[in-house]
């Protein structure tokens, strides 16, 4: 009940768009975009020493696709993915209305690597939920939520404190 009253809380508010620094803005989350996330969610650990082991389940696909900033990561579905600037290595800072706005792309096993995207630089991290989100190189990757598949509409935008980037397949923002 909580969930779907705080789903229907955030439909609610309309986040203007990407690089509107109004961290206290809302966002529409569509059926069919919260089911998308919904499926690639995970369970919370059972023990603290989950978050060492690399879970050993298939999971998501990250590949490399063209886009107006050349060559980028995109997720199976192809979601553009971006990493956030405030978080550190290994470790979110993208909680609440951040994480309404820009989805953290989730892991249900171990992420997997298509052609082009180096399978050494993926990783996950345990988020304070307990479920698992993707990483590249070490950093958190995440979704924007108005993003149609197959698009970057959010690359280089300030945002919830920090810079949001689309990557490259070394781990680094496109050249713009």
């Amino acid at each position: 009940m909580k969930t779907a009253l705080a789903l229907l809380a955030a439909s609610a508010a309309l986040l203007a768009a990407c690089g509107n620094d109004d961290s206290s803005s809302g966002v529409t989350d569509t059926p069919a975009a919260a089911e998308e996330r919904q499926a690639d969610t995970t369970a919370p650990a059972e023990a603290p020493a989950a978050e060492l082991a690399a879970p050993r389940r298939r999971g998501p696909r990250v590949k490399l696709r063209e886009s107006q900033f050349g060559p980028v990561l995109f997720d199976g579905r192809d979601r553009a993915l971006y990493l956030f600037t405030r978080d550190s290595q290994r470790q979110s800072r993208c909680y609440g209305a951040c994480a309404a706005a820009w989805p953290p792309f989730y892991a249900k096993g171990r992420p997997r690597a298509a052609r082009g995207v180096d399978e050494d630089l993926l990783g996950t991290v345990m988020r304070r939920d307990g479920r698992r989100q993707v990483t590249y190189k070490g950093q958190p990757l995440y979704f924007y939520v108005d993003d149609p598949k197959g698009q970057v509409l959010c690359n280089d935008v300030v945002e919830f404190g920090g810079t949001w980037f689309a990557l490259t397949a070394a781990g680094k923002p496109p050249a713009v």
